[in-house]
């Protein structure tokens, strides 16, 4: 008899829990609250309980052939960086094309998710949900939680000091909806993320004046990189990421820092970060620097005082007449339908083996897919757990013993500097390539340059030195995808297609040949520093 598994949300995770499960041979259960699929990416004019919010305006930080599943690209029409609904229509081909749609339980809540008595022996889970008012329980073998952690907003008031007196409008980020609001107004933004970005960005164009305050600073990058190129088609690549790992820190440090004040001289906009040591989560703005440079945004430290009708910034005492506060300073996440013995959430972390599994359950039968911040995309590193947990769940792969998982994560809660590649400042932040390749490892699944070198040259060069596009992932091993070396070998014609509105022909550059042979003879050494 097949292993139920009960699926909390139908986001990007869940959909790809869904599909993981069945190809496994297993009987997911999703359970999604709202009405319809997509999660965070499902734009509604009104804020739904326990679901992300976004706004109308968002598009993926993220290119299409480094954001999608790895087994579905996207539509080669669709724009690099796809908008939300075009993004929403995307999630719902994949659904129907893997028809996951019947194993979704619309409009029902999860309300307790408890061990059973025998937990020890089995491994199952009680299950308490409600749909339209009716509470129903049900036993599963197994349960992955894909609930995301954009959901329970952090607004940090008793920080701000007058807050309370302030007479104008604040909110949250996740409130934010349209730009009319700012129409005419002086608008401070708080928080310089993506959302606070894009927020400040957007209230530009129609308010009277925007002020951006960050207190830490932040890198601002463009989607668009060298020559036009997608920036994280050309920064994802097995090779940088190689380069980057063998590097020390700070020299790797160093070569951020340059490669991205090459576009904006992050000092000369006030935008440089304080902590530099590590690496913060990017921001992606194209238009920031302009609007920066011709007056329409101001950037600004933190807030010292809010008063009546507006703030004092830390850098001066002059008053700033401020009509809207928006708070874009972040989330925090739990799960309320999870006892804090089963995953306990503290300090902006829960105490996951490799993000996924709790370390101390008698049976891992419960898995957390999508709570990870890799520095790409989160669909195909949300799939690529999947399909590992999946096989945990099933039993065909084994997890170590608790106290190794346990000494890894309390390693992990640390944050030591290896002094080597990439340090990252936050708790789920991960490299994305390093992480995804652990992953593959466990089931078998990560690409083998070394023979894909001798049978088949040109694919090796391209997925060492190309874009690491999710279709690396199904070459080999289970869930293997027979498209994967075409949609691999194909994904700059994909990138281009939808710019390319008029075709000039083009001569073939004489050093052509000679980048080829240098790019096959790089290779090798790195293949040979590998095995070394």
């Amino acid at each position: 008899m097949a292993k139920r598994v009960a699926i909390v949300g139908a986001g990007v995770s869940g959909l790809a829990s869904i599909k993981c499960c069945l190809e496994e041979g297993l009987e997911p259960t999703c359970f999604e609250r709202s009405d319809d699929l997509g999660g965070l990416w499902r734009f509604t004019e009104h804020v739904e309980e326990g679901r992300a919010s976004l706004y109308k305006s968002v598009v993926s930080n993220s290119c299409k052939e480094m954001s999608c599943y790895s087994d579905f690209p996207f539509p080669e029409d669709y724009p690099n960086y796809v908008p939300n609904s075009q993004f929403l229509e995307y999630l719902k081909m994949y659904a129907n094309h893997f028809n996951l749609l019947k194993h979704i339980q619309f409009k029902t809540k999860v309300c307790s998710v408890t061990k059973c008595s025998d937990f020890t022996v089995s491994g199952q889970w009680e299950v308490v949900t409600m749909h339209e008012e009716k509470q129903e329980s049900a036993i599963f073998d197994a349960v992955m939680v894909c609930t995301g952690f954009l959901t329970n907003p952090y607004l940090p008031l008793d920080s701000f000091p007058g807050i309370n007196a302030f007479k104008g409008q604040y909110f949250h980020s996740r409130q934010y909806k349209h730009p009319d609001i700012f129409k005419d107004k002086r608008v401070l933004v708080i928080g310089m993320g993506n959302s606070g970005t894009d927020i400040a960005v957007e209230a530009s164009h129609l308010a009277e004046k925007v002020f951006l305050s960050t207190t830490g600073g932040g890198w601002v990058i463009s989607r668009i990189f060298d020559s036009g190129y997608p920036w994280d088609m050309v920064f994802m690549t097995r090779f940088q990421n190689m380069l980057r790992n063998s590097l020390p820190t700070p020299i790797v440090t160093w070569l951020m820092v340059r490669m991205i004040n090459n576009w904006l001289n992050h000092a000369n906009y006030g935008l440089i970060p304080e902590e530099r040591t590590q690496l913060k989560e990017f921001v992606l703005n194209d238009e920031l620097p302009g609007r920066i440079i011709t007056g329409k945004v101001f950037i600004r430290p933190s807030i010292k005082e809010v008063k009546e009708n507006s703030v004092i910034f830390n850098n001066t005492s002059k008053e700033e007449p401020i009509d809207i506060i928006v708070f874009a300073t972040g989330y925090t996440f739990a799960f309320p339908f999870l006892d804090e013995s089963v995953v306990k959430v503290e300090d902006g972390q829960a105490s996951l083996y490799k993000y996924i599994f709790p370390a101390h359950l008698q049976k891992p039968t419960l898995a957390i897919i999508g709570l990870i911040k890799p520095l790409g995309s989160m669909i195909p590193t949300g799939e690529t757990q999947a399909r590992w947990a999946v096989r945990v769940l099933k039993g065909v792969n084994k997890l170590p013993p608790p106290s190794v998982m346990i000494e890894e994560i309390n390693a992990r809660r640390e944050n030591k500097p290896s002094w080597f590649g990439l340090c990252y400042c936050k708790a789920l932040q991960s490299d994305y390539i390093t992480y995804i390749d652990e992953l593959l490892t466990y089931i078998n699944a990560k690409p083998k340059l070394f023979s894909m070198l001798l049978t088949d040259p040109h694919l090796a060069l391209t997925v060492f030195f190309g874009p690491c596009s999710p279709y690396q992932f199904r070459l080999t091993g289970p869930g293997k995808w027979e498209g994967a070396r075409n949609a691999i070998m194909t994904q700059w014609d994909r990138t281009f297609k939808v710019t390319k509105g008029r075709v000039v022909q083009e001569s073939p550059s004489p050093f052509e040949s000679f980048l080829k042979l240098f790019s096959f003879l790089a290779l090798l050494v790195a293949i040979f520093l590998i095995v070394l």
